[in-house]
C-alpha cells in the first residue's frame, strides 16, 4: 500500500472472452471495433498446425478479407515490426488481429504503434511514449503464459543493440482479448511448461512488487493457486481440457496482476538473455525466478511465507522465514517437475547457444536499464545482478 501520494491505475481490455469456442467470436468482435480488413499477425508455427487457416476461414465465412503476416519469430525484432507495418500499409489494412503467444502479440502491438503514430518502434521504448490510439485490435491467445493478449507491455528486440526493448504503454492494450482452450490443445509439453512458468513469474513478481495493490494481490494469489493446481496436469496431458482452461484463467489473472503492479528483476534479467542469445523467454524466467527471489526474500519475508501455502506447502508450525524458504523450494520443485532446464548453460546447450560468463557485465548493464526492474522489492546493485547471473548458470 502507498505511504506517499500515489495514484494507481488498472489497465485491462474493454472486453475479454474466455472459454471453449471463444475464437468463433473473432469476426463479430473486429467488426464491432470498426475493422473491415485486418492484418493477422502470427508465426510459422501457428500457420504450420493449421490454426491460421482456421481463423482465416472463419473471417471469410463472415464476409471479411484479411492479410496474413506470419514471419514473427520467437523473440520478435524491430525488423519483424517493420515488415508488419509494410504489410499493413501496402494492403490497405485498417485493423489488427494477433494470433499466438507473446511473440505474435508483441509484434502486432509494435505494428499498431507505428502505423498509428509514425516513426520507428525504437521511438516507443519506455513508458507511455505514444500519442495516438492503436487501430481496432483483437488479440487471440494460443498459449497459457505470457498474457500479452491483455497487457500494455510490448517487448521487441533491437537487433543492432542485441537488447530487448521494454515498451509499456496503456494504448497498446488490446481492445478485445480472446482465450480459447481449444486453440491450446496441441501445444507441446515443453511449450506448455515454459509458458506456464512465465505466468508464475508474472504473478510472483507482481505479488512482491513495490506498487502492488489489493486488486493486483487478489489476482496474483488466484493465479498462483491455479498454476499450482493445473500446470503439471497440462504438461502431463495436453488434451486435459479442464487443465487447459484452468491455465487460461491462471495466466490471464497473472496478466491482470503484472499489467498493473508491473514486474521485477527476473524479467529485467531474462530480457537480456533473450536479446543477447535469442533464448526462450519463459524458460529464462523459470531458471532465474528462484535465484532473484532468494535475493529479494529479506524485503518481503512475510509475503513469501504467505505464498508458500498457495504453492501447496503445509506451513503449520513453521516460522515465517522457514515458510518463505519453503515457497522458493516449491517453485524449484514445480520447475523441475515440468522439465525446465536446471541452469542457463544447460538451457543454452538445448538451443545450440553458448551462454558465456564473459557476457554477464554487458547483460547486467542492460538489465539495470530495463523498466521492469523499477518495481523490484529490493534495490539491485550491479554486483548483485552479476552474482545472480553466475548462480543461475
Amino acid at each position: 500500500m502507498a505511504v506517499r501520494e500515489q495514484v494507481n491505475g488498472f489497465f485491462i481490455p474493454s472486453v475479454t472472452l474466455i472459454g471453449i469456442g471463444a475464437h468463433k467470436e473473432i469476426p463479430a468482435r473486429i467488426k464491432a471495433l470498426g475493422g473491415k480488413k485486418p492484418l493477422l499477425v502470427t508465426d510459422k508455427g501457428i500457420t504450420g498446425v493449421g490454426i491460421t487457416q482456421q481463423i482465416v476461414d472463419i473471417l471469410k465465412a463472415a464476409g471479411m478479407d484479411c492479410v496474413v503476416y506470419d514471419d514473427t519469430i520467437p523473440n520478435p525484432t524491430d525488423n519483424n515490426v517493420a515488415e508488419g507495418v509494410k504489410a499493413y500499409q501496402d494492403n490497405g489494412c485498417d485493423s489488427l488481429i494477433t494470433l499466438g503467444g507473446g511473440s505474435s502479440h508483441d509484434c502486432g502491438k509494435g505494428v499498431g504503434l507505428v502505423v498509428s503514430n509514425g516513426g520507428k518502434i525504437h521511438d516507443f521504448e519506455g513508458v507511455d511514449k505514444s500519442t495516438k490510439a492503436m487501430p481496432p485490435y483483437v488479440a487471440v491467445n494460443t498459449t497459457a503464459g505470457t498474457a500479452s493478449e491483455m497487457t500494455r507491455f510490448c517487448i521487441i528486440t533491437d537487433t543492432s543493440r542485441k537488447v530487448k526493448m521494454a515498451i509499456v504503454d496503456w494504448r497498446v492494450t488490446p481492445g478485445i482479448a480472446l482465450d480459447d482452450p481449444l486453440l491450446m490443445m496441441g501445444m507441446p509439453p515443453a511449450l506448455t511448461a515454459a509458458t506456464g512458468m512465465d505466468a508464475l513469474t508474472h504473478s510472483v513478481e507482481a505479488w512482491v512488487s513495490t506498487i502492488a495493490t489489493p486488486i493486483t494481490d487478489a489476482c496474483a494469489e488466484k493465479s498462483i493457486r491455479l498454476i499450482n493446481k493445473f500446470l503439471r496436469r497440462a504438461v502431463a496431458n495436453g488434451q486435459d481440457i479442464e487443465a487447459r482452461e484452468g491455465m487460461c484463467y491462471a495466466q490471464y489473472l497473472g496478466g491482470m496482476a503484472f499489467n498493473n503492479a508491473s514486474l521485477g528483476h527476473v524479467h529485467a534479467m531474462a530480457h537480456q538473455l533473450g536479446g543477447f542469445y535469442d533464448l526462450p523467454h519463459g524458460e529464462c524466467n523459470a531458471i532465474l525466478l528462484p535465484h532473484v527471489e532468494q535475493h529479494n526474500l529479506i524485503a518481503h519475508v512475510e509475503r513469501f511465507a504467505i505464498m508458500a501455502e498457495w504453492l501447496g506447502v503445509n506451513t503449520e508450525g513453521m516460522s515465517k522465514r522457514d515458510a518463505a524458504d519453503a515457497a522458493l523450494d516449491a517453485i524449484r520443485q514445480l520447475s523441475a517437475d515440468v522439465g525446465i532446464p536446471a541452469g542457463l548453460k544447460e538451457l543454452g546447450k538445448k538451443y545450440g547457444k553458448n551462454v558465456d560468463e564473459k557476457d554477464i557485465p554487458t547483460m547486467t548493464a542492460n538489465a539495470q536499464k530495463d523498466a521492469c526492474g523499477l518495481t523490484n522489492p529490493r534495490i539491485m546493485t550491479d554486483a548483485a545482478v552479476e552474482a545472480i547471473y553466475k548462480a543461475a548458470m
